[in-house]
């Protein structure tokens, strides 16, 4: 499978919304940082047709270094799903197995932030895996069934990205 320019801007911007339903758990904790708004913020500029800069892979790093700063579980599950949202746009050409997790790690990081949020309460992941798969645009639907086909694992991560990837084949 491979990807494009023009897929990583459709992917662009169904990532930079699922990453900011959660950001209010990051601000909650972290009020005065910035990083992983300017995460999403870096990726929508992307999506809209910006370039690939040293800025926006900075903005990636910032948001990770924000994930590792905060402190808190579910206030390091948004901030990552915000990097993972703005290293879309870094998805190597040829997709494998682990690149497709870029391209739906940010949705499957605002679920677990939902769901660490809510004491660890599946259901509340569930609920925000399916808002996610509602979401998606039929192009963002497109390229993932062009990704190789997860299977559904051991961690409940990982049965958080079976599931999505699931229900966005359908």
């Amino acid at each position: 499978m491979t990807i494009n320019e023009e897929d990583r801007r459709r992917l662009g911007f169904w990532v930079a919304d699922c990453a900011e339903r959660v950001l209010p758990l990051f601000e909650a904790k972290a009020p005065s940082d910035p990083r992983p708004c300017e995460a999403i913020e870096g990726i929508r500029v992307f999506a809209r047709g910006g370039k690939r800069t040293a800025k926006l892979r900075a903005l990636v790093w910032a948001a990770y270094a924000a994930a590792r700063e905060v402190g808190d579980p579910v206030a390091t599950a948004a901030a990552r799903a915000a990097g993972l949202a703005a290293g879309s746009a870094y998805i190597h050409t040829r997709v494998t197995l682990d690149q497709a997790k870029h391209a739906l790690g940010p949705a499957m990081y605002a679920a677990r932030a939902r769901e660490l949020a809510a004491g660890d309460d599946p259901r509340a992941g569930d609920k925000e895996i399916r808002w996610a798969i509602k979401h998606a645009a039929p192009a963002v639907r497109e390229i993932v069934r062009r990704m190789p086909v997860r299977s559904p694992g051991r961690s409940r991560q990982d049965a958080l990205f079976y599931q999505l990837d699931a229900g966005l084949r359908r």
